[in-house]
C-alpha cells in the first residue's frame, strides 16, 4: 500500500478511538466502522456480520449491497451451527461462504476480505468488505488492520454492553411503573429520589410534590402495629444484612382524604463493603385485608353468640325435664320439647347455612336445575309458615299463567323461605304478600311485609356476608348469611334479587329468574 494511504489507515483508527469513546449507538457505530473499512480496504461494498447467543450470525448494516443479494445470504449463515471455539471455526466458515457467494454471483469479478471483531477471546462479529482485485497486506498493513478490527470490536462490544444496560433499565423501568403497589427509592439520608404512579395515586399527589421531599415528609403513619418506623430503625442501626427487611402496618396519612390502610415493606440496597446505597419501599393497599379480618372477627362472635344461646336453651331445658325430684305435667313437657325442636332447627338451619357459605367460598356449591312449578311451591311453603306465626296473614298474587321454570328445587325454595322468614321475623304483625310477574325473558317473584322497612342506609349492604342491621341486630336472633346466601343462590341461576326501594310502607324485596327457552 502507498504511505500516504498508511497515513489515512492510522487516521481511521483514531477516528475508530474517537468513536469508542464516543458513539454508544450500535447500528451508527457499525455503520461507521463499515465506512472506514471500505475506505481502508479500497472496496466496493461491504457488510458487518454480528453473532450473538440468541439470533446466531446475522447481518447487521451493509452499504451498496442489493436486499436481494443480503436475503440470498441470511439462509447459508443461519446454518453455521454453535462451536465451542468460534475464533478457528465459526470465523473462517463465514468467511469462506460469503467468499463463495460473492465468488458465484460476480462470476469471479468480485473477491472478498474478511475482518474478524474479535476482543478479549468473545468472537463479536465480521466485517467482509467486497474488492475487486485480490491484492496484498505487508506485514504493516496486516498489524494496522488488525488494530483497526480490534479497536472496532471493542466499539461493537461496549456498544452492545450499552445496549443491553440500556434494555435493562427500560424493562426495570417498565416493571417499577405498572406496578399495582406504590413503590418509593429511597437514598441513604431518606430523601425520595423515585415514585412510581401507583404511589402518587394512593397519596393523590404529583410525582414532583413528592420526588426530593424526605421519608417522614410524605409517609406519616398513624395508629401502627408496633412502635416502630424507618427513621427509628435506621437510628438503631438497621440494616445490619442485605437481607434485612422492614415491615411498618398502620394508616397512611393523606391530605384532603381519610387515612388509608397500608403496610409498608422497605428493603436496603447495600454496596460491597455493606454501606446503605439506597432503600426499596413498597406499599400495599391493605383494606380489603382489614375488612377480611374485622370479617372473620364478626363471624367468630355471631357464630359465638348464634350457636350459643339455642345450646344453652336445649342444655336447660334437658336438665329441667331430667329432675327426678320434680313431677312434671305433659302440658309443661310438651311445651319444651317443642323448645328444644325449635332450638335444633335453629342450630340446623345455622350449621347448614355456615356449611353453604363455606361450599361458596371453596367454589364447591353446585345447583341442579330441574322442571318446577313456582305457584305450587309458594303454596306450600305459606302453609308452612303460616302454622309458624298467628299475628301475620299471607296472600298469594301469582298469575294462573304463571310458567314452570328451569331452576334447582331445593335451592328456590330455600330463598323464598328465607324472604318469608325474613318477613315474619322483621314485622311483628300484619299481612305477607308473595307476587309473582311474567316478563318475555324472565319471571319475578316479590315478598313484602307491612313491618318497618330497610332503612336507607342498609340498602347497599343487606345481601353482604354477616351483615346485620344495627338497629335490628339488638332485637332479633341471626347470623347475617340468610339474605347472603339468597343472592348466591339467585345470581347461580343468571338471576338478579333487589330491594324495591320506592315502598312507603315494610319492606320488599324481589328476585327475577330467566324463562326456560321455547
Amino acid at each position: 500500500m502507498f504511505p500516504d494511504f498508511r497515513v489515512r489507515q492510522r487516521d481511521y483508527l483514531l477516528d475508530i478511538s474517537k468513536a469508542l469513546t464516543q458513539e454508544l449507538d450500535l447500528d451508527a457505530l457499525l455503520n461507521l466502522i463499515l465506512k472506514y473499512a471500505i475506505e481502508m480496504l479500497s472496496g466496493h461494498a461491504g457488510l458487518i456480520a454480528l453473532r450473538s447467543q440468541d439470533e446466531g450470525w446475522h447481518i447487521r448494516v451493509s452499504e451498496g449491497i442489493s436486499p436481494d443479494f443480503l436475503q440470498h445470504m441470511k439462509p447459508f449463515l443461519k446454518q453455521i451451527p454453535d462451536d465451542q471455539d468460534p475464533e478457528k471455526f465459526e470465523i473462517p466458515e463465514v468467511n469462506r461462504i460469503l467468499n463463495e457467494i460473492t465468488f458465484s454471483a460476480t462470476l469471479g469479478l468480485l473477491s472478498g476480505v474478511g475482518l474478524p471483531l474479535i476482543t478479549q477471546k468473545t468472537v463479536v462479529g465480521l466485517i467482509f468488505i467486497f474488492r475487486s482485485y485480490a491484492g496484498l497486506f505487508t506485514a504493516n498493513d496486516r498489524t494496522l488492520l488488525h488494530s483497526f478490527a480490534t479497536q472496532a470490536a471493542i466499539a461493537v462490544q461496549n456498544a452492545q454492553l450499552y445496549n443491553m444496560v440500556k434494555q435493562n433499565e427500560q424493562r426495570l423501568d417498565a416493571l417499577f411503573d405498572s406496578a399495582a403497589d406504590g413503590i418509593l427509592l429511597i437514598s441513604a439520608n431518606q430523601v425520595i429520589e423515585h415514585c412510581n404512579p401507583a404511589f402518587t395515586r394512593l397519596v393523590s399527589q404529583p410525582a414532583e410534590n413528592i420526588h426530593g421531599k424526605t421519608h417522614d415528609q410524605i409517609v406519616r403513619i398513624e395508629n401502627p402495629t408496633q412502635d416502630i418506623t424507618l427513621e427509628k430503625a435506621i437510628a438503631g442501626g438497621w440494616p445490619l444484612t442485605p437481607h434485612a427487611q422492614l415491615y411498618v402496618e398502620g394508616d397512611l396519612v393523606r391530605e384532603g382524604l381519610p387515612p388509608l390502610p397500608i403496610g409498608v415493606t422497605y428493603a436496603p440496597m447495600l454496596s460491597p463493603e455493606n454501606k446503605l446505597i439506597n432503600i426499596i419501599a413498597t406499599f400495599r393497599d391493605i383494606t380489603n385485608f382489614r375488612k377480611a379480618d374485622e370479617a372473620k372477627t364478626t363471624f367468630i362472635s355471631i357464630v359465638s353468640h348464634e350457636l350459643k344461646t339455642p345450646v344453652a336453651l336445649i342444655k336447660g331445658y334437658v336438665c329441667t325435664l331430667n329432675r327426678k325430684d320434680v313431677e312434671w305435667d305433659s302440658e309443661f313437657v310438651d311445651e319444651s320439647l317443642k323448645i328444644i325442636e325449635e332450638e335444633a332447627d335453629h342450630l340446623n338451619e345455622l350449621i347448614e347455612n355456615l356449611l353453604d357459605a363455606t361450599r361458596l367460598q371453596t367454589g364447591k356449591f353446585a345447583i341442579q336445575k330441574t322442571d318446577i312449578s313456582i305457584p305450587s311451591m309458594v303454596k306450600r311453603l305459606v302453609d308452612r309458615f303460616s302454622t309458624q306465626t298467628k299475628t301475620h296473614t299471607f296472600k298469594i298474587n301469582i298469575p294462573d299463567d304463571f310458567p314452570s321454570v328451569m331452576a334447582d328445587d331445593t335451592r328456590i325454595e330455600q330463598v323464598i323461605s328465607n324472604l318469608l322468614s325474613n318477613a315474619i321475623k322483621y314485622s311483628e304483625k300484619g299481612e305477607i304478600c308473595i307476587s309473582g310477574e311474567v316478563r318475555p325473558d324472565k319471571v319475578i317473584i316479590c315478598v313484602s311485609d307491612e313491618g318497618p322497612g330497610i332503612a336507607p342506609q342498609d340498602f347497599p349492604f343487606i345481601f353482604d356476608r354477616f351483615y346485620r342491621s344495627p338497629d335490628t341486630a339488638r332485637k332479633t336472633k341471626g347470623a347475617g348469611l340468610g339474605l347472603y346466601l339468597t343472592k348466591q343462590i339467585v345470581e347461580a341461576h343468571k338471576g338478579r334479587i333487589w330491594v324495591d326501594t320506592e315502598r312507603d310502607k315494610g319492606a320488599r324485596i324481589c328476585f327475577s329468574l330467566p324463562r326456560m327457552e321455547e
